[in-house]
């Protein structure tokens, strides 16, 4: 099988695309926006909560709405892209969004911004591939790691970019204004990519297995909501029935791709220990990233008491450390090696996360800064080189499905960090300020002040932002003011345990996963060096 990348003529490139720097900005700027809506989630949230008067399970199902799509698609809308062009995927991909953050920045329900959001998170599923497939297809093998870094670093970028945006927006205006924000972006990206991106597509893809995509589908959706569901809200029957057929789905997917003879992923490849090792250092890293950022961000807005602007302002070190370390793994990987700078990166980011462990009630900024340092460093030193690896352990003709497969890894580490570093934070959490809250004297209160009190103790006891509202009305209520300021400190407390333990959980993961992926990591290897034997064997 063969690549074509046709400029503009139509006949495939003999030479390095002339304008592939330029068009490695259009990828990393749709690249942006798809993990900006995400995490400018994080400080949209509130205003949407008061707004739209919505419940728990409304919330979940907004992160929800775009993440489910999000993961379950990409390796299927990978392929095709390869198929029917990576330039027209990428194209579709940001109509597909644009459209959804419309809808979403008009939405007065929380029905309307749900469906916002599964629109977004289908047009991100066709995004994300589609830019590292083309990042691949423009740039020669030498140049690949570098352009990896750049890309890499976008990510990094992006996930302090998004509340730091979106917390200036929200300076002046409404939540809607997250979304309608994306639109523009999408526009410009989607302009300067009939421009400066080159068309291109697997000329010897005449076949697409809609099987295997179908259970590819299956499999990774409900994986990742059964996932998300379970850890959040328990392990109902339809939890686990949702389970149990994405268990059977994934083995269906595995025995068809054997057997199939142009599979949608080519499974063997998965199994190599080069792929498979780097594809558990990225799973990992965004595990810890995003269970990382769900609780600092809430530290810093509930506890430390940061505005939407400030709390974003406060994650650029995250931002900044990746590029960094994007920057030096660029230089480095050719003299050490993928191997080395993967372990190292890993153990970074294990030593960020565990610096949590010593937070308590009164901490400040300072623990939370140097743990997003190290922790930012660590993703730009080990994603680099293990997208490079991933990228790399495919031919051309397969970049939709590598992408896919990279990108899959992505949002399914990120979805376990949330659900599971949060349900640990939030158990713990509820634990630690159990004792305070039965303390309260309630037993004297009249029945309609003894239900509201009841309903406001269970909203302290589920979050440390529901304690921090609570608090508000209190100090508000001259009859319950002295109430306020304990329960602020117990539930800083409280929130301060439950970081500690997620923290250690990560940390300890994250180490024994660098061990793991050191060992299967082959020694000597470098980012794009292997043979073509190697590739085609």
């Amino acid at each position: 099988m063969t690549t074509a990348v046709t400029p503009a003529g139509g006949t495939a490139a003999k030479e390095p695309y002339r304008l592939r720097w330029a068009g490695l900005a259009v990828l990393c700027l749709s690249l942006l926006i798809v993990v900006m809506a995400n995490t400018s989630l994080i400080v949209a949230a509130p205003g949407m909560l008061r707004d739209l008067q919505l419940t728990s399970a409304d919330m979940q199902w907004i992160i929800d709405g775009y993440t489910v799509p999000y993961a379950a698609l990409m390796l299927l809308f990978g392929v095709l892209g390869d198929r029917y062009g990576r330039r027209r995927a990428l194209l579709a991909g940001l109509i597909a969004f644009a459209a959804g953050a419309v809808y979403g920045s008009f939405a007065d329900s929380a029905g309307d911004v749900i469906v916002a959001r599964i629109v977004m998170g289908v047009g991100a599923a066709v995004i994300m591939p589609a830019t590292l497939s083309l990042l691949v297809a423009m740039f020669p093998v030498h140049e690949r790691a570098r352009a990896i870094a750049a890309w890499a670093a976008t990510s990094g970028l992006a996930i302090a970019l998004g509340p730091l945006l979106a917390g200036w927006l929200l300076e002046s205006n409404s939540w809607g204004s997250t979304f309608l924000i994306n639109v523009p972006i999408a526009a410009l990206a989607a302009i300067a990519a009939l421009i400066l991106v080159p068309a291109s597509k697997a000329d010897d893809l005449t076949r697409t297995d809609w099987v295997g995509g179908a259970l590819s589908v299956a499999a990774l959706g409900g994986i990742v909501y059964t996932i998300i569901e379970g850890f959040h809200f328990g392990w109902g029957t339809g939890v686990i029935a949702t389970s149990i057929g994405s268990v059977v789905a994934a083995v269906l997917f595995v025995g068809w791709e054997l057997r199939h003879p142009r599979p949608l992923l080519d499974v063997r490849r998965v199994a190599d220990r080069t792929v498979g090792g780097a594809c558990m250092s990225v799973l990992l890293l965004f595990l810890v990233a995003f269970g990382a950022i769900y609780f600092v961000a809430q530290q810093f807005q509930f506890v430390l008491g940061y505005g939407p602007l400030e709390t974003g302002l406060r994650l650029l070190p995250l931002a900044a450390t990746v590029s960094l370390g994007a920057a030096l793994s660029g230089r480095l990987a050719p003299r050490l090696g993928a191997r080395i700078l993967v372990g190292a990166g890993m153990i970074a980011a294990a030593a960020g996360i565990l610096t949590l462990t010593v937070t308590d009630g009164a901490s400040g900024f300072t623990p939370f800064l140097i743990s997003l340092l190290l922790l930012g460093l660590g993703i730009g030193l080990a994603t680099p080189p293990s997208t490079d690896l991933i990228m790399g352990g495919f031919p051309d003709s397969d970049l939709g499905a590598a992408g896919g497969l990279n990108d899959t890894a992505v949002e399914f580490g990120g979805s376990l960090g949330i659900a599971v570093l949060g349900s640990i934070l939030a158990t713990t959490y509820h634990r630690e300020i159990s004792g305070f809250l039965d303390g309260l004297p309630l037993a004297n209160l009249p029945d309609p002040m003894a239900d509201q009190a009841a309903m406001a103790i269970e909203a302290a006891g589920d979050s440390v932002g529901g304690a921090a509202i609570v608090a508000e009305e209190l100090a508000a209520n001259p009859f319950a003011a002295s109430y306020a300021q304990p329960l602020l400190d117990a539930s800083s407390a409280a929130f301060a345990q439950a970081i500690s333990s997620a923290s250690l959980v990560a940390g300890i993961v994250l180490l024994v996963g660098a061990a793991a992926v050191t060992a299967l990591l082959p020694r000597g290897l470098h980012t794009r060096a292997r043979s073509e034997a190697q590739i085609g064997s």
